[in-house]
């Protein structure tokens, strides 16, 4: 870690008065933007300083991307809580932070119940300058290919365990909700399909539907 400048210390946490809470070296906060119009700008913390006499705190981050904000901008696959791990850093005065976030992993993010203001989710780091991605690859999903994006409805099929968009198959959301057992064309014959593509009136408890997130 390099040092602080003269004059300057680092600090393990400050208390944000202004918002009522403590950050620490590896928390994620939400910060005001120049323009005010634009929505909050996301990012982590790396390191905390303050001057001699503890006031004149400035916080090292490490900014979040949303996608519209990369080289290739928002895709279809992009979730609406979506930020990307950014290499650009920045010295910013604590007074500009808004609020706290959390940044969950892909894999938790999709796992939960309800998503608040200040959930997002990231699965990707990017270069600023490249507009490269790290991975460069992850899972499709679907007839169509696609990654797949929490905020979508899709369907499971109990033979390949692919999953699939209702109108990629010819379905709308409301009948994917009703679906008691789904299999995908390869999986099934017509036959097969009657039996278990069968519509029941509520959502049988183990009906492999993932539904969208909901919103707090």
């Amino acid at each position: 870690m390099a040092k602080a400048k003269p004059g300057r210390r680092t600090l393990d946490s400050y208390a944000v008065k202004h918002i009522s809470k403590t950050i620490r070296p590896g928390d994620c906060v939400l910060m005001r933007p120049s323009d005010s119009s634009k929505p909050s700008y996301v990012a982590r913390v790396e390191k905390i300083e303050a001057d001699s006499r503890g006031a004149n705190v400035r916080v090292h981050v490490r900014w979040y991307y949303r996608p519209e904000e990369s080289i290739g901008g928002r895709r279809q696959f992009h979730g609406s809580k979506e930020v990307f791990l950014s290499d650009h850093s920045d010295i910013q005065s604590a007074d500009t932070i808004e609020g706290k976030c959390t940044v969950h992993s892909f894999k938790s993010y999709t796992k939960l119940d309800a998503v608040g203001n200040d959930d997002f989710f990231c699965r990707f780091e990017y270069n600023s300058s490249t507009g490269a991605f790290n991975p460069d690859r992850v899972a499709v999903y679907c007839k169509c290919e696609m990654p797949y994006n929490p905020d979508d409805l899709m369907v499971q099929c109990e033979g390949c365990s692919d999953w699939f968009h209702p109108n990629c198959i010819d379905m709308t959301a409301e009948e994917a909700k009703r679906l008691d057992h789904f299999y995908c064309h390869n999986c099934s014959s017509e036959d097969q399909k009657k039996l278990h593509n069968s519509h029941v009136s509520t959502r049988h408890a183990d009906a492999k539907v993932e539904t969208k997130r909901r919103r707090r």
